[in-house]
């Protein structure tokens, strides 16, 4: 990696910890911390390593099982490694052990496989509950009316720890817009932590990308996703 790209990802990097920590500045403090996770599609692991060693980054996340099986032999051991795209039920048992938190388990069918695997493979694999707060079509997620009632399935499961919720908003054009699905989902986080507070530890509330993370932080995340912000436009292979 060349020195304008590793000053590139510096002056990102910078930037959205500035705003995230303006963000924080307008919330409740009991809402505690933010962690940035850094979502990596197409990102090298060239440019991950550089993030996590010299800028601080503290988690990662990937969207698809097969480019974090490619990347996992060189950021194994650096931070927590989640994954944050829609799961297969077929390809839980190649990333169980690996991934240190599986945020979008949306289904009875697949809390019930990850439990199984990770019996298998002798572990304990923290998950978020994937809440589609948009109710698209086109999106993964329980409804937000089913999320207490597959949360509570999720915590009958062995081998499962089941740490809070996900949520991916709609793509708004204003960031007062963002707010609403926000909210709503903070709503529902609390409504669950306390019901469920003593089985929950060090909850978890993800939401918020590089389009929507300051709104996110202001309505009460605990982490945001945020890739192109840091690392730029996605830049996809060609193929042919």
């Amino acid at each position: 990696m060349d020195r304008a790209r590793e000053e590139q990802i510096r002056e990102n990097y910078k930037r959205v910890c500035e705003k995230i920590e303006a963000a924080k500045a307008k919330r409740d403090p009991k809402m505690g911390d933010v962690t940035l996770l850094c979502a990596t599609k197409t990102v090298p692991a060239e440019e991950i390593l550089f993030a996590i060693n010299e800028l601080g980054l503290k988690c990662v996340g990937e969207n698809k099982v097969q480019e974090f099986l490619q990347k996992y032999d060189a950021l194994r051991g650096t931070v927590p490694l989640h994954i944050i795209g829609h799961l297969q039920t077929n390809k839980v048992k190649s990333i169980v052990g690996k991934a240190d938190m599986i945020q979008s388990v949306d289904s009875e069918r697949l809390a019930a496989e990850i439990s199984k695997r990770s019996i298998e493979a002798g572990v304990v694999t923290d998950v978020l509950c994937e809440i589609n707060i948009g109710k698209e079509e086109n999106k993964g997620g329980v409804m937000p009316e089913k999320c207490d009632e597959l949360v509570s399935y999720m915590e009958t499961l062995p081998g499962i720890r089941v740490r809070g919720l996900m949520t991916m908003a709609p793509v708004c054009e204003k960031n007062d817009d963002y707010k609403k699905y926000f909210d709503k989902t903070y709503s529902i986080y609390l409504d669950i932590l306390q019901n469920k507070s003593h089985n929950i530890i060090e909850s978890v509330l993800s939401m918020g990308m590089s389009d929507s993370f300051e709104a996110a932080i202001e309505c009460g995340a605990t982490m945001v996703r945020v890739g192109s912000s840091v690392f730029g436009s996605r830049i996809y292979p060609q193929h042919g």
